[in-house]
C-alpha cells in the first residue's frame, strides 16, 4: 500500500511535518515501530503519543502493520514454495511473528465485539476451514470434470 501521493507536498521530506506518511510506509515495510519512527526522523514515543490522540492515524497504522503482516506471510510463502541459497529467511521467526499477530488480532477483534479471544480464535479457524473445504471441493469437481474430459477424448 503506497500513500496516496496528494499527501506528500512539494519538498516534504523525513524529519517535516508530515512525518507520518514517512512512518507509515516504513512500517508497511517492515513492521517495525521503532525502525520506522526512526526512518521518518522522529522518535517512538512522538508515533505512540500521535496515535493515542489522533484516530485516523490509529486506524491507518493498524491498516499498515496488517498489510506489513500480509507481506511477509506472503514472503513466507514464496519462500516455503522456493527455496533460495541467494535469500535468507528465519522460517521459525517468521511464523512464530505471525502466530503472534493472529492472537494479537483475535484480541483486538474479541475486545471489539465483546468476544472471548478463544471464540474469535474459533471463528476465524471455522471460517480457515470452510475455506479449505471449498478448495477440496472445486478441486475434486475440477479432477472429475478431467476425468469426463478424457473419456470423450478417447470415444472420439
Amino acid at each position: 500500500m503506497r500513500l496516496p501521493g496528494r499527501v506528500r507536498e512539494a519538498g516534504d521530506n523525513p524529519g517535516t511535518g508530515h512525518w507520518r506518511t514517512y512512518f507509515l510506509e516504513h512500517l508497511i515495510e517492515t513492521s517495525n515501530i521503532t525502525a520506522s519512527a526512526h526512518f521518518a526522523k522522529t522518535v517512538p514515543s512522538r508515533a505512540y503519543r500521535t496515535r493515542k490522540q489522533d484516530p485516523a492515524f490509529a486506524a491507518a497504522w493498524d491498516a499498515a502493520l496488517a498489510e506489513g503482516y500480509r507481506n511477509l506471510e506472503m514472503d513466507l510463502l514464496a519462500y516455503l514454495r522456493s527455496p533460495s541459497p541467494d535469500r535468507k529467511m528465519d522460517v521459525a521467526s517468521a511464523i512464530r511473528l505471525l502466530t503472534l499477530h493472529r492472537q494479537a488480532v483475535a484480541r483486538s477483534r474479541a475486545e471489539e465485539d465483546e468476544q472471548s479471544e478463544q471464540d474469535v480464535l474459533d471463528s476465524i479457524d471455522a471460517m480457515i476451514d470452510e475455506m479449505r473445504q471449498r478448495a477440496a471441493a472445486n478441486a475434486a469437481l475440477s479432477a472429475g470434470e478431467d476425468a469426463e474430459q478424457d473419456r470423450s477424448d478417447e470415444q472420439a
